[in-house]
């Protein structure tokens, strides 16, 4: 059974950082890449970031570039994510998923199988 487990969110005030972590089990982490979605209330699911476990290929949405890092560790069988310089517009619940490929159309969803973790919430104040 695939299971992908996120921890890591919080409150944290605007300039501050947060590491998130995504727990991957299930299948052979090494054959998938895995993405960072977020969702807003009231906003669709938006990919933020993702990650080639095997050859290290990563993207990022224009809105993180630049203050957030994506990074795998194969032998955790876990991909995290780096958030610095949080704006109160990062606020969100933040998913990890399974994706076939890690390309820069992260929000595609024919590059993704529909596999999520539960979410972690993410609060940045002003």
């Amino acid at each position: 059974e695939v299971q992908l487990v996120e921890s890591g969110g919080g409150l944290v005030q605007a300039g501050g950082s947060l590491r998130l972590s995504c727990a991957a089990s299930g299948f052979s982490f090494d054959d998938y890449a895995i993405g960072w979605f977020r969702q807003a209330p009231g906003k669709e699911r938006e990919g933020v970031s993702c990650i080639g476990t095997s050859d290290g290929t990563t993207h990022y949405a224009d809105s993180v570039k630049g203050r957030f890092t994506i990074s795998s560790d194969s032998a955790k069988n876990t991909v995290y994510l780096q958030m610095n310089s949080l704006k109160p517009e990062d606020t969100a619940v933040y998913y990890c998923a399974r994706m076939f490929i890690c390309l820069f159309t992260i929000s595609d969803p024919r590059i993704r199988s529909d596999d999520w973790g539960q979410g972690t919430q993410v609060t940045v104040s002003p």
